[in-house]
């Protein structure tokens, strides 16, 4: 929608375990140029769901 502005919402509250992963699979994606750095005040939220076998 044009001229639409960010909402602003406090972040989702994260454990350093899931913190450490997160910083793990977004340092891996920017390595292999699946994402780049941004300074748009838009975001989405990232919601980390464990698998069946334990892992993230």
């Amino acid at each position: 929608m044009p001229g639409a502005q960010p909402i602003s919402v406090a972040p989702y509250r994260m454990s350093s375990v899931e913190l450490r992963e997160l910083k793990t699979q977004l340092e891996e994606l920017l390595r292999k140029h699946f994402i780049k750095p941004s300074v748009s005040p838009w975001g989405a939220p990232v919601l980390l769901v464990k698998k069946k076998d334990g892992t993230m």
